[in-house]
């Protein structure tokens, strides 16, 4: 018997300083068996970056052609493909093809790794952005996770302020490649 995911449920306000976006907004996050609650953090928190009416969260892990989180216009067009971990480069120039931008949000103590070897074959992609959150960062993330969250995230000259009931988690991300 195949295992199942995992919900979790998450009230995040937001208060998006550098793009004057001020919303709150009702999230359910089905959580892969395979995948880890770090992981379900950084996908929470490239929502919160990105945040918008028409983001919406994809099957992920569930369905291997779609990204973990993507934005289409109203014709169904993709605007915003995100994807979180360290993809291969075939799968972010596909996605690169199918979408007007591209992000990866890397998360690990091997994303310098990860990136250098792959950072070659990225080149011609230009509508492709690959940003890096310290692992130290990511572990506190992981450390916000409960099965119901109210999380409360702030972002201001580039800092990222991701908060529950009693912890603050600092997030600087650090770009590895940038749309130019």
């Amino acid at each position: 018997m195949a295992l199942k995911a995992t919900i979790y449920k998450a009230e995040l306000q937001i208060a998006d300083m550098d793009r004057n976006y001020y919303q709150e907004h009702i999230l359910t996050l089905a959580r892969h068996p395979s995948e880890t609650d770090e992981r379900m953090m950084i996908r929470l928190l490239a929502f919160a970056i990105h945040a918008s009416e028409s983001l919406t969260f994809t099957k992920g892990l569930f369905d291997t052609d779609e990204p973990d989180l993507w934005q289409k216009d109203l014709t169904g067009a993709i605007e915003l493909w995100i994807e979180v971990g360290q993809p291969d480069d075939k799968r972010l120039m596909k996605a690169c093809g199918r979408s007007e931008r591209v992000i990866v949000y890397s998360y690990s103590a091997t994303s310098h790794i990860w990136y250098k070897q792959i950072a070659n074959k990225l080149d011609r992609a230009k509508n492709l952005t690959v940003i890096n959150i310290p692992a130290e960062a990511s572990a506190q993330l992981e450390a916000l996770a409960q099965r119901n969250m109210q999380l409360q995230c702030t972002i201001q000259d580039g800092q990222i302020y991701l908060t529950d009931s009693t912890n603050t988690v600092l997030i600087e991300r650090e770009d590895f490649k940038a749309v130019r």
